[in-house]
């Protein structure tokens, strides 16, 4: 796998080995990049439910100030740490959290941008509902969940927050929220 743009970009690094992780496609990640272009720039990222840990990459590499990586798998961690060291990423800049996302006791409001790529074998909307309590007021919740065949076109409703964008790619929707 490899970082698309920004300061590491062309950069390679290690996926887990793991057939529970699905890594998104550079086409999908370059869609989902291109839409948080103007929100990016110094501001601090979750990125749940982590896997590799490349949209957290990809948030460092495009400007985000620092990111706070999820994965429950622990192994899977140690893979995000070592890449993290392989990249040369600061370590002020990066946390990694070895937790379930409904299990995270971190204070409430307190990211800009949740980036939430869960698995979509067992996509959880209430998983994505608790995520929603940590993100400031006007932050952005960049998610990517399984297309529906009859909803196409819909991306999931969610409470307190308003649709800024949604695309359908392959067979993920990436959609952008707003906290209101």
């Amino acid at each position: 796998m490899r970082i698309i743009s920004g300061i590491y970009k062309n950069r390679e690094f290690s996926s887990p080995d793991d057939i529970k992780t699905h890594p998104m496609g550079n086409r999908e990640k370059l869609a989902l990049f291109n839409m948080l272009l103007p929100y990016l720039s110094e501001k601090i990222v979750l990125d749940a439910f982590s896997g590799s840990g490349a949209l957290g990459f990809e948030s460092l590499s495009r400007g985000a100030k620092r990111v706070v990586f999820v994965e429950k798998n622990k192994k899977i961690t140690k893979t995000i740490k070592n890449n993290c060291e392989t990249l040369k990423i600061p370590p002020e800049t990066y946390e990694i959290l070895a937790k379930d996302v409904n299990k995270l006791d971190l204070p409430s409001n307190k990211f800009d941008i949740i980036l939430a790529d869960p698995p979509y074998d067992n996509f959880r909307i209430e998983e994505i509902k608790n995520l929603v309590n940590f993100l400031k007021p006007g932050g952005i919740l960049a998610l990517s969940s399984p297309k529906v065949p009859d909803l196409n076109e819909i991306a999931p409703e969610l409470s307190g927050l308003e649709l800024l964008s949604s695309h359908t790619y392959a067979a993920a929707r990436i959609s952008l929220f707003k906290k209101i």
